[in-house]
């Protein structure tokens, strides 16, 4: 569905000026972050259901991205089934599997000093990479529920040494049920000012995730679509890919914030299930 049509809904979607900008596509691909669109805080936002089971039924390519890099994708949909939300295997992307491809495509069967768990790990494995502490060509930093002093301080030393730095994500804190996390871009920049090395983040808003993600649903920027929770990483990376982008006011940003940044989302929507409609069938 194109822009035109967007504004007949009703007043809690809020579409932005295209300020004279070439009418966009119609949506025939979806990206969706998981954290703050799908679920939040363990449970399903309500209409999740609703949403993955019309995308299914129209047979329009979707896939869910996520920043969280420590479920591999098969944990991510069994979590998600248990929770109602039938999303395949294959229809989810990590910024595990983001960063995996990354490294194999700049150092083919390289090794890596890994903090994180198995999200990270199986999808390095997978990448034909050898998982070490001993001179590695790596630091990879991703998400993990404990960070150990330790592990943090080996990952400094051998930052130190010559080994590059990589990290999955930016985000500083995640949720919980029983608050904010310190997340990998807190972590990470506790290790900066260490060693006094920036990491390469390799998820969102980072383009080389947007541009994986757009390549494996074949779409196109013109007709996708980026639905996220929060504009500092979702919208942003969608903005800057080119996409149509819709922020749920589910998750991390709040309305009163949209116009403290430079750039806007295309939609702005209370939840996903404000979403439902858009989807033609």
């Amino acid at each position: 569905m194109g822009r035109g049509r967007a504004r007949a809904f009703p007043l809690e979607i809020a579409t932005c000026d295209n300020g004279g900008m070439t009418e966009r596509k119609p949506i025939e691909y979806w990206l969706s972050d998981m954290d703050g669109v799908l679920v939040h805080e363990g449970r399903p936002v309500p209409g999740a259901d609703e949403f993955i089971r019309r995308l299914s039924a129209s047979g329009r390519p979707f896939l869910v991205l996520t920043n969280n890099s420590i479920y591999t994708r098969r944990d991510l949909s069994a979590r998600l089934g248990q929770l109602g939300l039938d999303v395949p295997a294959e229809a989810i992307w990590t910024s595990a599997l983001a960063a995996a491809r990354f490294l194999a495509d700049q150092r083919p069967e390289g090794t890596a000093y890994v903090i994180g768990e198995a999200g990270l790990t199986t999808a390095l494995h997978e990448a034909d990479y050898v998982l070490t502490d001993l001179n590695p060509d790596y630091v990879v930093l991703g998400e993990t529920r404990t960070y150990s002093f330790s592990s943090i301080t080996r990952a400094i030393r051998l930052i130190e040494r010559g080994a590059r730095f990589v990290a999955t994500n930016p985000d500083p804190i995640g949720p919980s049920p029983e608050g904010s996390l310190p997340a990998c871009g807190a972590v990470a920049a506790m290790i900066t000012r260490a060693t006094g090395v920036e990491p390469y983040f390799v998820g969102k808003p980072n383009p080389l995730m947007m541009r994986t993600a757009l390549n494996r649903v074949g779409g196109h920027s013109e007709s996708t679509a980026m639905i996220g929770d929060r504009m500092d990483t979702d919208i942003v990376a969608g903005v800057e890919a080119g996409l149509e982008t819709i922020l749920v006011l589910s998750g991390v940003t709040r309305k009163d914030e949209v116009e403290r940044f430079p750039f806007r989302p295309s939609h702005v929507v209370p939840s996903i299930a404000d979403v439902i409609d858009m989807i033609d069938p």
